[in-house]
């Protein structure tokens, strides 16, 4: 049942980097699948953080961390990544991975703390 698992979440320091993995499901062609990545900060709505076409080669990104977070997938090994730099307190949040096309599947989610 669990189509995703993601990783990487932990504390980090104003302005520190991290890196999340999203596990895909040996049961999904994953290199068929649009795949984003979304965060809830506590009490907020849930927000889109960036998408990645499933080739990998089209990219776009929320305008608060446009030029800071990056996504990259590796279909060889069922992987998506979410790199995260110059981290701000306000990107604390639970992370997760989440699939658009061509079936919606949600990770478990990966909590993120920025603080000093």
């Amino acid at each position: 049942q669990v189509q995703f698992v993601e990783s990487g979440g932990g504390l980090v320091q104003p302005g520190g980097s991290l890196r999340l993995s999203c596990a895909a499901a040996s049961e999904l062609v994953f290199g068929n699948y649009r795949m984003g990545w979304y965060r809830q900060a506590p009490g907020k709505e849930r927000e889109w953080v960036g998408t990645i076409s499933s080739g990998g080669t089209t990219r776009s990104y929320a305008d608060a961390v446009k030029g800071r977070f990056t996504i990259s997938r590796d279909n060889a090994k069922r992987m998506l990544y979410l790199q995260m730099n110059s981290l701000k307190p306000e990107d604390t949040a639970v992370y997760y991975c989440k699939s658009v096309s061509p079936r919606e599947y949600w990770g478990q989610g990966t909590q993120v703390t920025v603080s000093s």
